[in-house]
């Protein structure tokens, strides 16, 4: 399943400063469909370089991460039950600054 993933607000910099990543990503051994919860997993083995702890905490994203799947908000589609199909754009933007 091919995907772009961008990260932003500082969440770059966990993987190695690239923003957009083109990625294909395999469905899980005996699952039918592809959800945010397989796919954090998947993007913190694969994607992620650096800290993992700054991007999960548990099996979902860190407080202050937003999420949007296609432009859409990810808590309005299920969030971790979220399915993900083929081309979608996922982007996870950091809304905690430093000051």
């Amino acid at each position: 399943m091919q995907l772009t993933l961008e990260f932003g607000g500082g969440l770059e910099l966990l993987c190695d400063s690239e923003k957009i990543h083109k990625v294909n990503v395999d469905l899980p051994h005996g699952a039918e469909e592809l959800t945010m919860k397989h796919l954090l997993s998947w993007v913190r083995t694969n994607v992620i370089k650096e800290r993992p702890e700054m991007f999960i905490k548990g099996d979902t994203v860190r407080p202050g991460v937003l999420v949007l799947v296609n432009d859409c908000d990810w808590e309005l589609s299920g969030q971790l039950e979220t399915t993900i199909e083929d081309k979608d754009v996922i982007v996870f933007i950091s809304t905690l600054h430093g000051g």
